[in-house]
């Protein structure tokens, strides 16, 4: 009976472990050391979500070289549509975001 226990509880925090990752996955990119910071340049271009108190935008964006990332951040309040955005992203988790000038943007990035 002992031999069937151990790997029943081992299968069990596998899965509980997959099911942390998927749900929590900003979570587990901010702790995570083979993931590197980045800029990430967004345009608000959609409503955001009411989520507590705060709004989350989900967003796809572009880093320097013209490569696609989605990212999802909150604030505080609703940003005016076609504001730009410079966001510190290391994975899905957002550091900080910052409102920049559209020639700020660099030349890399076709919207």
């Amino acid at each position: 009976m002992k031999n069937r226990r151990v790997p029943v509880m081992t299968l069990v925090v596998v899965m509980l472990a997959v099911v942390f990752i998927v749900l929590y996955k900003d979570v587990v990119d901010r702790f995570n050391p083979f993931l590197t910071k980045a800029y990430v340049y967004v345009q608000i271009n959609q409503a955001p979500v009411p989520n507590h108190g705060r709004v989350e935008y989900k967003l796809t964006g572009y880093n320097a070289e013209g490569d696609k990332e989605n990212v999802n951040f909150t604030a505080s309040t609703e940003l005016p549509k076609g504001t730009y955005l410079k966001v510190l992203a290391k994975g899905a988790y957002v550091q900080e975001w910052e409102k920049i000038n559209p020639e700020e943007v660099p030349s890399a990035i076709k919207w």
